[in-house]
């Protein structure tokens, strides 16, 4: 499958957010509202507009995203930078497909290049483990909210970049608005 994946552009939001709505429509665990974090991720200091990636078909059609957003992860005075995974989305009709691979890989790539060492994500606990992820309490981090352990992973883009990382996620307000 031809698939060309960029940089989402200002001129992609409205098509990549009904995407997201159309991914999400018959997910179990989702509360069907994807589409809005990503609108408010984008108007927040939390994003990083060069992590906003679309993949699109040779017609120009947005068929997939990945959102990678700056948090922080917080034990007491000490905090250190970090990227949250969210959301990944794939339109129905493309999943199974290998496009949300694409979109990981390359997003940990760019994510590397602009010098961010770590990402965490809440996110189904047999696929993520497949591009690194661990569980996040590994490290001793850990979500603001409770959540299954399997779940909450988090993935160093450099050796040891969570070694000193213990502590609680903070979510940019995007993630609780």
């Amino acid at each position: 499958m031809d698939i060309l994946i960029r940089q989402e552009l200002p001129e992609d939001y409205d098509s990549t957010e009904e995407m997201v709505k159309e991914a999400f429509l018959n997910e179990e665990y989702s509360n069907k509202t994807e589409h809005f974090l990503v609108k408010r991720l984008r108007n927040s200091d939390a994003f990083i507009p060069e992590l906003s990636l679309v993949a699109l078909t040779q017609a120009k059609e947005v068929v997939g995203h990945i959102l990678l957003s700056k948090i922080k992860i917080k034990d007491g005075e000490k905090a250190a930078d970090s990227l949250a995974l969210a959301p990944l989305s794939v339109r129905p009709d493309y999943q199974g497909k290998g496009i949300g691979s694409q979109l990981i890989r390359i997003a940990f790539t760019k994510a590397k290049e602009a010098g961010y060492h770590s990402v965490v994500v809440l996110g189904h606990k047999d696929y993520y483990p497949k591009f690194g992820f661990k569980p996040a309490s590994l490290w001793n981090i850990h979500a603001p909210f409770d959540v299954p352990d399997e779940v909450f992973m988090a993935l160093e883009l450099k050796e040891n970049a969570l070694k000193n990382a213990a502590g609680v996620v903070h979510y940019s307000k995007a993630f609780s608005e």
